[in-house]
């Protein structure tokens, strides 16, 4: 028996449907001490880094760019999946309406360590999942 309070198994299209506002991730599911988590992303987000987390991106639709200090930038199409390292500065970017899934530790701050307009505290990343 499952010792948190999500649905072992979900459709991962529908989960999207709740997901109104941009670059605000919505809890869908736990896999032990890690959070997976849906979000529709557009346009800029902040650079930022995770001090003590990795963070993996799956982009299930559209188009997502991982900007890096320095220049690098990693593109990613529908599919495609990427792990940001921990202590990483980054920015991701969607130049349309992108869907990703992402997978990170319950602890992780959506924006690190910066604040911005865009910062969701992981109870309002909660909200409606439970």
């Amino acid at each position: 028996m499952s010792s948190h309070p999500f649905a072992e198994s979900f459709d991962l299209e529908a989960a999207f449907v709740d997901v109104s506002d941009y670059w605000s991730p919505k809890v869908v599911a736990q896999v032990n001490d890690q959070y997976v988590k849906v979000a529709k992303v557009r346009g800029q987000f902040v650079w930022h880094d995770h001090e003590h987390e990795d963070e993996l991106f799956f982009v299930v639709r559209g188009h997502l760019k991982i900007e890096y200090e320095g220049g690098r930038v990693v593109d990613l199409p529908a599919g495609s999946m990427h792990v940001v390292p921990r202590g990483t500065l980054h920015n991701p970017v969607a130049d349309d309406e992108c869907w990703i899934v992402l997978i990170e530790p319950v602890q992780t701050k959506h924006t690190g360590h910066v604040e911005s307009p865009s910062t969701r505290t992981i109870e309002e990343q909660l909200r409606g999942s439970l």
